[in-house]
């Protein structure tokens, strides 16, 4: 058997209310995704007002971040790099910043993603959602 973690349901819920709370200094919706290592959503939220591609994209970052175990604004570097196109075959990998991996000992456990706002702000407010949960852990 193979020993498998991943973010927790209450964890989850924390994330997503943790990122509604923190963007409310932007006075813009965003929508948030958590996603488990495989990739599954475990959670979202798109809030009111909140493009139709924003959601789509706050999903694609959480997927990428925890599948790759990568951030995405890192995955867009490779991508506007040197790295072979056929390694981007999977249609939901994005290189938009916001989504980043949820590491918890060493090992990731999910990704989340926030769309919504500029590139490095949706990357600040996922990173300090998931310090803000984990550091309580």
């Amino acid at each position: 058997m193979y020993p498998y973690s991943k973010v927790s349901s209450q964890e989850v819920l924390s994330l997503i209310q943790y990122v509604v709370g923190a963007v409310a200094k932007y006075n813009r919706p965003v929508a948030v995704a958590v996603c488990g290592p495989e990739g599954e959503l475990l959670g979202f939220l798109r809030m009111d007002g909140t493009s139709p591609t924003g959601a789509r994209n706050a999903q694609n970052k959480a997927y990428t971040a925890a599948v790759s175990r990568s951030e995405t604004l890192k995955m867009g570097q490779r991508m506007r790099g040197t790295d072979n196109p056929a390694f981007w075959g999977d249609k939901r990998v994005t290189g938009f910043g916001g989504g980043v991996p949820i590491i918890h000992d060493s090992v990731v456990i999910g990704g989340i993603g926030v769309s919504g706002l500029p590139e490095a702000d949706d990357h600040e407010v996922a990173t300090s959602a998931i310090n803000a949960v984990y550091k309580k852990v």
